[in-house]
């Protein structure tokens, strides 16, 4: 089951790295454009979204779209949600971090999910029900056995505005247990990541739909958790995430709840 929509993601996401890889540090400075005030966007972004729409229209015309550069567009019930280009300020700075994240989403959640890091040329892919896998190989969640020694992945960002110091006080919690925390500057990643046991759990405030539509997916089906910061399920509608295993998870969201 889903192995049409499994292929048409993996082949989506390919065709949007392709296109990236050929921007990447060759980028003319005139063309890097604000959305927002440090909210970058490139022509490779847009260059990327329309290649994985054209391949995802040729497969399956009849699904909405949802890019963050174009929008939304046809069937909301199931809609493809992408991320042409995760980590936009590290491309442009040159910072080889970076992914492209593809997930298809209907009534009642995801479906499938791709993420792929063209620089290390590592494919992530997840069916709902089906499990998760990492070039191919099976992969299942961090077996650490709590906060206390874990590796964690964050993120936060210019647009957090007054909400940054809900999040400091949360990493300021966090700080003191972790053995490391990490913001790499791609939620997608790190998400990934985290399904594949690299990080042991992840937190983040205000992130959009296309930053983890497919990454959650990863995460469940690696064996992993994913709630809002009240530890309920309106992190798709909210932004605010908190994934890892059952006991990293946990201690996460005590530690961020007595932010």
């Amino acid at each position: 089951m889903y192995e049409a929509q499994r292929e048409a993601c993996i082949a989506a996401a390919q065709a949007g790295g392709r296109v990236a890889m050929k921007f990447f540090r060759k980028l003319d400075p005139a063309k890097v454009t604000e959305k927002s005030r440090n909210d970058l966007v490139s022509e490779a972004d847009h260059a990327s979204e329309a290649a994985i729409k054209a391949e995802l229209d040729l497969r399956f015309p009849n699904y909405g779209f949802l890019g963050e550069e174009s929008g939304a567009s046809g069937d909301s019930c199931r809609r493809w949600i992408v991320d042409p280009l995760d980590g936009t300020l590290n491309f442009v700075q040159g910072f080889p971090h970076w992914c492209i994240s593809v997930g298809l989403w209907d009534k009642n959640g995801p479906v499938v999910g791709c993420i792929l890091d063209p620089m290390r040329e590592d494919l992530f892919v997840a069916v709902r029900g089906q499990g998760a896998t990492w070039n191919g190989e099976r992969i299942t969640i961090s077996a650490q056995t709590g906060l206390d020694g874990a590796f964690i992945a964050t993120g936060f960002a210019f647009q957090l505005g007054e909400r940054f110091q809900t999040y400091a006080k949360a990493l300021n919690s966090i700080f003191y247990r972790a053995k490391g925390i990490r913001r790499a500057g791609s939620a997608a990643l790190d998400l990934a990541h985290v399904a594949c046991g690299i990080y042991d759990g992840f937190f983040e405030l205000g992130l959009r739909p296309w930053d983890m539509a497919a990454g959650v997916l990863l995460v469940q089906e690696a064996g992993g958790l994913i709630t809002d910061w009240e530890g309920g399920d309106t992190w798709m509608e909210s932004g605010n995430v908190i994934a890892g295993n059952l006991y990293v998870h946990q201690d996460l969201l005590e530690a961020v709840k007595g932010s």
